[in-house]
């Protein structure tokens, strides 16, 4: 059966998956991989497990090699190149009056060509500090413009709820964002409470608004009058992520229910405006 590793680059975020084939691989590895850019290096995170012929990933590449010395000391020659190239990019950028922010420099494991993105509000036209870079440098340099949400996937961090950053974590996700969402889960409009790192919205907003949307629609609205478990009462709150309401069941009794403890008092829920 296949036999699969799950595999970060850099700094870590986003998994990928890959066939170990025969290879002796724990968690914490360093492995050398096939990739669509070329062989790269990369940091096992769980695995090999076997899996099914049926269940494993259609087109998986495969882990090359464990890591070794002269891999691990090319890795290391390869930071300080990019570091140099990030600094040289930024005097370059600062000469030519370029409004931009430059984000990571990344040379290919397994060759020198050499990737520069940067950040910039409008769209600009690199070519001239690219050709003056690259001869600056001695080699092929390409300059790529990232969007602020770019910015953020590639360096990381952390949101505010004290996890990483869910644009570094989760691959392939480009689905965007909308003010909708927001305003479906009952957030208030204030951009420093619903945006994220990169100024724009939170990615979270679009992982949890099916839940609300799915809530609202089966949930009964505030102020409608229930059946619960304890009694007759007046729904006060909604809570979605929990699938659940609050109810006032009067004498200053308040007490919570999932939806599926409820029933409708007579009227099917109607509304106490009361």
């Amino acid at each position: 059966m296949p036999r699969i590793c799950s595999v970060v680059f850099r700094g870590g975020g986003r998994v990928y998956q890959f066939s170990a084939g025969d290879l002796e691989l724990a968690p914490g590895d360093g492995v050398v991989v096939d990739t669509t850019r070329g062989t790269d290096y990369g940091r096992v995170v769980k695995g090999p497990d076997e899996v099914g012929a049926d269940d494993a990933p259609r087109g998986l590449r495969k882990v090359l090699r464990k890591a070794t010395d002269a891999d691990l000391e090319a890795i290391a020659a390869h930071r300080e190149a990019e570091l140099e190239a990030k600094r040289e990019c930024r005097a370059l950028a600062k000469e030519l009056k370029m409004d931009v922010k430059v984000v990571e420099a990344r040379q290919a494991f397994d060759g020198p060509r050499l990737t520069i993105t940067y950040f910039a509000e409008e769209r600009t036209d690199a070519r001239e500090l690219q050709n003056r870079l690259g001869d600056r440098l001695g080699r092929r340099v390409e300059l790529k413009q990232v969007s602020a949400r770019d910015e953020s996937r590639i360096v990381g961090g952390y949101g505010p709820c004290g996890r990483s950053l869910c644009c570094a974590t989760f691959a392939g996700d480009q689905e965007p964002v909308s003010i909708r969402m927001a305003k479906d889960q009952n957030l208030p409009l204030n951009p420093t409470k619903i945006s994220g790192c990169c100024g724009r919205l939170m990615c979270c907003l679009k992982y949890e608004h099916e839940v609300y949307v799915s809530f609202r629609k089966r949930a009964p609205k505030r102020g409608a009058i229930v059946r619960t478990p304890a009694g007759e009462g007046k729904v006060t709150d909604l809570l979605a992520p929990v699938d659940s309401v609050t109810v006032d069941l009067g004498e200053g009794r308040s007490a919570t229910f999932k939806l599926d403890e409820l029933g409708s008092a007579a009227g099917s829920g109607r509304k106490n405006d009361g």
